[in-house]
């Protein structure tokens, strides 16, 4: 049996979610770690490993919403919100991380178009 049979069947396994979820948790306690004195040669990496270790725990909580969908729909209702809500934040981070203090104004004119 293939250790990875299933792994991306997302709707019925939640393998894949579990495992975001500890890849972001881990890079969260790297981000922690790099905070330290000692290690201020790499503190370059703390602000990556920050933004890493949201992004997977995102992406964890989305693919275990996929699960939540289909067997458990009445979760997957009171999750919703929260997905949205944490894909913008992340949105907002990205933002003011890589084009806010750049002079880069974001364009939302397409946006506007579709209303």
């Amino acid at each position: 049996m293939n250790m990875l049979e299933g792994l991306f069947d997302i709707k019925n396994d939640r393998r894949l979610s579990v495992y975001l979820y500890r890849m972001g948790f881990g890079m969260w306690l790297m981000y922690l770690v790099l905070g330290a004195p000692a290690l201020h040669t790499y503190m370059h990496y703390r602000q990556d490993c920050g933004l890493l270790s949201f992004a997977l725990m995102i992406f964890g909580f989305t693919a275990s919403m996929v699960y939540d969908y289909v067997h458990h729909h009445d979760q997957y209702e009171v999750k919703k919100k929260w997905l949205f809500v944490s894909y913008l934040i992340l949105a907002g981070i990205i933002y003011f991380l890589e084009f806010y203090q750049k002079g880069k104004i974001l364009d939302i004119s397409w946006f506007l178009r579709m209303l």
